[in-house]
């Protein structure tokens, strides 16, 4: 593998090629993606490298010191030759990046191949292709978060612990002095914990910067405007807290603090800068000077980085990881916004060249990264979600005796208002039992729609061999485990989406189908069996070259409290609902997909879904949740051969070829296909003939569902694999 390192001897910077490093026990293997170049600490390491030996030993009095204690105790031969020997070595750079794990480590649990990760660490996120990392210097990625902004963690982790340390509080004024990275990333973070900032930076293109991502003014530290601001600001009192987060030997910084903060106002150091403490000033107002230790408590003990043991919670709120852990939420759910502070990329081969002209001033920027090649991305286990088939060989399908019956386990409002409804005006249906957790909900159920019987016993119901069907309509994550049980017990099972949240669930429903032999199943994908969709499709007709399919789904909010939002528990609410959207694409091409790429605005709150068919057409889907109420809930476009389908939220469509096609309005009732696809499950199984949709398509459309996810990861499309 390549990695960057440098000879602090005699300053030379290279790309070598050395081994790839093994994964220990309590660590994992991680292959990177983005990796942060520190603009801050590691150009000052490599100018400190092009110094002399006199400018290296000025620069660096605390090395100087260890040298001269080893003088002492090992005399000048022996003291020389160590130092020699170490400075005419290679040295590692980098410490922040973002990656995918390729190797988990004995004792891993919470990560596994393919997953997305943040690192830290100087001797761990290097810039490097691969890295070992311990378990308590990464963190996962949140979904939807792009690995260029998860490289920041650690630079991030940094500035979210100096202002830990000034502990602000709501309606604060804090001035930043040194609008580099780090300085850049304190504004922000302050701002979006309700202090007001002001900025100070002799360069105007940060000041700028820093203005644009909140703070309230900003400007040279030898104007007298941010003085005035200053004052402004605080009626005259001063700052609550200055963050040092400037480098250099000047003590203008520690001055300029003094003289801005408040009466007993406090002074964190987050950089390195020049401490000459001006004793009067700080003893006059009685400044409280912190200094903020890097990534957070954990840093350089070694027990806790490399031998992955945590402290309590109880008693260490924020460490290491779980500071890395909080910043990328903050970033994923849009609160920091990275992406301004970006002024370069440069792909990972050019390494040497771009330190080069940051060294030399020819690039001048704020946060650079290198982008490393996406063949070394994508080798990893993420970007191929395989999708399982079920080797069955089916009896006979059994017709119905008489009236399809029914089981209902679950009765909650989707059951009782889209497919009940339907049910109980259907001839040569009687709904048998209800199922639910809670006595009354059966028994509402039963009085309502009028089940013969109403129960909590779940087994008593599939071992009940008079019970043609059951229809699943809980929550998402007990669908899997419900539909697998059911099919063992012989039944034809119809459940709602989504038929599987992981990939080891649908596995599970595979493997209960060829245990059973049973393959009578439906997933609740109504909306290919709109009639109004069925139409626009008919007068829309066959098509000889590749499509292009656009579908808008304006979801909108969901209202508080919504068991929706336990997406621990539940699932993403794509993974619950995005699966209607890709069978109706799929449905409308004629071919399950091949590939699926996915991206998510800040927050994961809208995400566009991409897929690719094996004919070369293509899907979009928008799935939004901020956009106006008053807007119809789903949109689609199909465009092929000269000829476009329009389909307005089940209320309209038509289609423009040589003979324009519009339906007739449905001024009240929105038809998305339940009652159509009921009457072909109940006719499947009063007949025995076939599902209304085909298993594999079921499959094929649930595993690009979970797809999604592995894409919004990854930031690479996922292929869509035949089963490993």
């Amino acid at each position: 593998m390549k990695q960057v390192v440098q000879n602090y001897k005699s300053g030379e910077l290279a790309v070598l090629d050395v081994p790839v490093p093994g994964c220990k026990p309590g660590g994992v293997l991680v292959r990177t993606v983005y990796s942060l170049i520190s603009t801050g600490t590691e150009l000052m390491k490599v100018s400190e490298a092009g110094m002399s030996m006199l400018g290296k030993a000025r620069s660096r009095p605390d090395q100087v010191a260890k040298v001269m204690q080893s003088v002492a105790t090992n005399g000048v031969p022996a003291t020389y030759r160590k130092v020699m020997g170490k400075l005419d070595s290679y040295t590692p750079l980098g410490y922040s990046l973002c990656g995918v794990v390729e190797q988990v480590g004995a004792g891993i649990d919470d990560v596994k191949a393919g997953d997305l990760v943040a690192c830290a660490g100087n001797e761990h996120a290097l810039h490097a292709e691969l890295n070992w990392v311990p378990k308590n210097l990464y963190a996962p990625v949140p979904d939807g978060l792009a690995p260029r902004h998860a490289a920041f963690g650690t630079v991030g982790s940094i500035a979210l612990q100096g202002i830990r340390q000034g502990e602000p509080q709501l309606g604060d004024v804090a001035l930043v002095i040194g609008l580099g990275l780090i300085g850049q990333l304190v504004v922000q973070l302050l701002v979006a914990s309700g202090v007001r900032v002001v900025g100070v930076d002799p360069d105007p293109a940060r000041c700028e910067l820093a203005e644009r991502t909140g703070a309230a003014a900003c400007g040279d530290p030898a104007s007298a405007a941010v003085e005035a601001v200053v004052a402004e600001l605080t009626d005259g009192h001063g700052v609550d807290t200055v963050y040092l987060a400037a480098g250099g030997g000047s003590n203008q910084p520690v001055e300029l603090a003094a003289r801005l903060c408040r009466d007993r106002g406090r002074v964190v150091d987050i950089g390195k800068c020049r401490l000459d403490l001006p004793w009067n000033a700080y003893y006059e107002k009685e400044l409280d000077v912190r200094f903020s230790r890097s990534y957070g408590p954990g840093r350089y003990d070694p027990e806790y980085e490399l031998e992955g043991r945590d402290y309590p919670i109880g008693y260490v709120r924020w460490t290491e990881r779980r500071n890395l852990a909080c910043f990328l939420d903050l970033v994923a759910r849009g609160r920091v916004d990275v992406e301004p502070l970006i002024s370069h990329v440069a792909d990972f081969d050019d390494a040497v060249e771009t330190y080069q002209r940051l060294k030399d001033g020819e690039l001048k920027a704020v946060a650079v990264l290198f982008k490393y090649p996406e063949q070394t991305a994508v080798e990893a286990e993420s970007p191929s979600v395989a999708v399982p088939r079920a080797t069955v060989k089916p009896g006979p399908a059994r017709a119905a005796k008489g009236p399809v019956r029914l089981a209902f386990v679950g009765a909650g409002n989707y059951a009782t208002s889209m497919l009940l409804p339907h049910l109980t005006k259907r001839e040569g249906v009687e709904l048998s039992t209800v199922v639910t957790t809670t006595a009354l909900s059966a028994a509402n159920a039963q009085r309502k729609f009028g089940f013969a019987e109403a129960t909590t016993d779940l087994d008593a119901v599939l071992g009940d061999n008079s019970i043609d069907a059951v229809f699943v309509v809980t929550r998402h994550s007990s669908h899997a485990e419900l539909t697998r049980r059911a099919l063992l017990a012989g039944k034809a099972v119809f459940v709602e989406k989504p038929l599987a949240l992981t990939e080891d669930d649908l596995a599970g429903v595979l493997a209960a189908v060829e245990e059973s032999g049973n393959d009578r199943l439906q997933v609740g994908f109504n909306r290919r069996f709109s009639p109004l969709l069925q139409e626009a499709s008919k007068r829309f007709g066959a098509r000889t070259g590749p499509a292009s399919l656009r579908y808008l789904i304006n979801a909108g909010r969901l209202q508080h409290g919504s068991w929706y939002l336990q997406q621990a528990a539940e699932g993403s609410r794509f993974a619950g609902e995005g699966g209607h959207f890709i069978d109706t694409a799929s449905w409308l091409l004629g071919a399950d997909p091949v590939s699926v790429y996915a991206v998510a605005t800040a927050g994961n709150e809208d995400l566009q879904v991409v897929l690719r068919y094996p004919d070369g057409s293509t899907a979009t889907i928008s799935y939004v949740t901020t956009g106006a109420p008053g807007f119809p809930k789903e949109t689609l476009d199909l465009v092929a051969d000269g000829k476009v389908l329009r389909l307005d939220d089940f209320v309209r469509a038509s289609v423009h070829s040589q003979k324009k096609w519009v339906s007739s309005r449905l001024p009240k009732a929105r038809d998305k296909g339940q009652n159509a696809e009921l009457a072909a499950f109940i006719k499947a199984v009063r007949t025995g003939g076939p599902m209304p949709v085909p298993l594999e398509s079921l499959v094929a459309t649930t595993a690009a569902t979970l797809a999604v996810q592995t894409a919004l990861g990854a930031g690479t499309p996922v292929t869509l694999a035949g089963p490993r």
